[in-house]
């Protein structure tokens, strides 16, 4: 099988033989891919300086099987522009799509959030947003979304003056709940259903919302992306915006 044209983003690449390379691919139409990039480390190959994340690719690939082999890789557009803190927030999304995408699985709704999330993340004002967003978004592709619009237990609709605990896999319900949960304000819940938040308190709540609830699926292995933010940090600086940890 043979399939060309794609959108498609490099996720991450590693070592794969003498010179060649083991990408991870998200395809719009095809999902996340594991392909191999033949040649794609020698010095010569048109491919060496394409597959990177962050730059909007047209790939070909053939195969049928879990692994493929790249045939082509051509230029979507303009590389997205990330540095700093911010890059290392697109590497964020990058490893979670890695982490907890199945390969063969379309998301084509995800892969426009996604593009539209790098292009957020341009802005180092609307980074804490981009990565809210696309956080709900990716549990809601996976059969995990939110409940942000009622509590669960009367199902009544949120009330942004009440507090609430959001029990994991059932949803809010008005504070204390007797089994626990992550205690979020109703702005909150309803700042992150609409995706606009109009205070530091909505982002900070989302935050420990989104979070909690993709530990719950990422297992215990530490995101990579979160450690490599903390050792480019020095000492003593205060966190700059675009901070993931």
């Amino acid at each position: 099988m043979r399939v060309q044209q794609q959108m498609a983003f490099i996720l991450h690449h590693s070592h794969y033989g003498e010179s060649s390379l083991l990408v991870e691919v998200f395809a719009r139409a095809y999902g996340r891919l594991g392909l191999i990039a033949k040649g794609a480390r020698r010095p010569r190959s048109s491919l060496r300086a394409l597959l990177v994340p962050f730059q909007p690719l047209l790939i070909d690939w053939v195969g049928r099987g879990d692994l493929g082999t790249l045939a082509g890789a051509e230029p979507a557009g303009g590389a997205i522009e990330l540095s700093g803190g911010q890059a290392y927030c697109g590497l964020y999304l990058n490893e979670l799509l890695v982490r907890l995408l199945h390969r063969h699985d379309p998301h084509e709704d995800l892969f426009d959030i996604y593009c539209l999330s790098l292009g957020r993340l341009q802005d180092p004002d609307m980074t804490e947003v981009a990565l809210r967003l696309f956080e709900k978004h990716l549990l809601q592709d996976l059969g995990y979304g939110l409940v942000l619009d009622r509590e669960v237990s009367g199902n009544s609709p949120i009330a942004a003056d009440v507090d609430y605990d959001y029990v994991l896999d059932r949803g809010p319900v008005p504070a204390p709940a007797a089994d626990g949960g992550i205690r979020v304000k109703g702005a909150s819940l309803l700042a992150l259903a609409l995706g606009q938040f109009p205070d530091a308190a909505a982002l900070r709540e989302s935050k420990a919302l989104t979070r909690a609830c993709l530990a719950r699926h990422l297992g215990d292995r530490p995101l990579h992306s979160r450690s490599l933010f903390r050792v480019e940090r020095s000492p003593g600086r205060p966190a700059r915006k675009g901070q993931i940890s």
